[in-house]
């Protein structure tokens, strides 16, 4: 299933969510205008690479990593489709948490996304690179916050696609599967590169966290009146 646009309106311009994509798609395009020598040395020196993180976890230069590595990407599959799942989904996050909040949410996903990858791969010398352990925390704060909102999708079958309105439930649902079974599936060769599964399982996992924090404080804040019968 492929998420086109949701029918989920906003009260508010999603600033940060514009500014997150014009920086990724601006980072991107100069990757894409190095030398493979030179793209190669500056995804080495800004991407995360878990042995040096558990090598010097106090090097000022390896923890900046951990937000750095957030706007790089392989590919423009790799930085199209994450673009389209923050601007489809992180509007809305933004519009519940405030500017400021979904700024914070944002980056403490891709840090814990980070984290997971690096407990999971464990001294691995290969860089890993994107913003999908943020966007996956942004999905778990979908499922929680608004699991019944409409979600226009793509949805191969066979030889035929069908655009279908499908709650986020089972969109996200079915995405947050497709990553636990490939996660488990990668333990064996983890060492060997590829998606960064457990990246996004964290991210998920945070988003799922901290959304149930959220939505258990705003009910909180609800004003509670007594009636009495007459």
């Amino acid at each position: 299933m492929i998420p086109l646009r949701d029918d989920n309106p906003t009260r508010r311009f999603p600033f940060v969510t514009v500014l997150l994509i014009v920086a990724n798609l601006a980072i991107f395009l100069y990757e894409a205008s190095l030398s493979d020598a030179a793209l190669n040395a500056f995804i080495a020196t800004w991407g995360l690479v878990p042995a040096r993180l558990l090598a010097h976890p106090g090097d000022a230069g390896q923890l900046t990593t951990l937000l750095t590595s957030m706007f790089l990407h392989g590919g423009w599959l790799h930085v199209l489709g994450n673009m389209l799942y923050l601007w489809i989904f992180g509007n809305n996050i933004e519009d519940r948490l405030g500017h400021v909040g979904f700024t914070l949410f944002y980056l403490a996903a891709g840090v814990a996304a980070a984290f997971a990858q690096v407990a999971a791969s464990g001294s691995v010398d290969i860089p890993t690179i994107g913003a999908s352990g943020a966007i996956a925390g942004i999905l778990g704060a979908y499922l929680v916050l608004y699991p019944g909102a409409a979600v226009v999708t793509l949805i191969p079958i066979f030889f035929f696609i069908e655009v279908a309105r499908v709650p986020a439930f089972l969109v996200i649902g079915f995405w947050f599967l497709l990553q636990l079974g490939n996660g488990v599936a990668s333990l064996g060769d983890i060492s060997s590169g590829g998606v960064a599964w457990f990246a996004h399982i964290g991210g998920f996992a945070l988003g799922l966290v901290v959304a149930a924090l959220v939505a258990l404080w705003e009910r909180a804040q609800r004003p509670r009146y007594r009636s009495s019968w007459r």
